[in-house]
């Protein structure tokens, strides 16, 4: 089975990532959540925390950062594939083009599961716009990302 990534921003985590994450960790030994090096909302740090905190009772995985190239991160942790989440066709196109050239840099292979109905229109984005105009996201997140969410949108604006 090995280890295998699940790369994302996590910005914030939602639960169409926790859903993908989950059912990896049922088919691999270990399960890294990594790429948060992205500049987002929540800092590199905060991002972590959270995903930490979501997965804690999953004990084959783990959470790690990167910047650069993905494949780099794989080599470096010995990580043998990638699980990428398709939630429409759209996705697909993209995410193809990608793994394609992962296997070409780097002979690492990408394995696609696609999303959970329940979560198939779901995006951080998307998260985080409701959440800015007050809307309701319990069913969109887990619960400590949601606490964190909104402390984050009550605390200080800049300008």
């Amino acid at each position: 089975m090995g280890r295998v990534v699940c790369p994302g921003s996590f910005d914030p985590a939602t639960n169409g990532h926790l859903d993908i994450i989950r059912r990896a960790a049922l088919l691999h030994d270990e399960v890294v959540g990594a790429n948060l090096a992205k500049q987002g909302m929540f800092t590199v740090e905060e991002r972590v925390s959270m995903l930490q905190e979501v997965t804690a009772d999953l004990p084959n995985v783990s959470v790690g950062t990167f910047r650069g190239l993905l494949v780099e991160f794989c080599r470096e942790h010995g990580v043998s594939a990638i699980v990428k989440g398709l939630r429409a066709v759209s996705d697909f196109e993209y995410e193809m083009e990608m793994a394609q050239m992962n296997y070409r840099l780097a002979q690492i292979e990408t394995l696609f599961m696609t999303a959970n109905p329940l979560y198939s229109f779901l995006r951080s984005s998307l998260v985080r716009e409701i959440a800015t105009y007050g809307g309701n996201i319990t069913s969109l997140v887990p619960g400590p990302v949601e606490k964190r969410l909104r402390a984050k949108l009550a605390g200080p604006h800049p300008g």
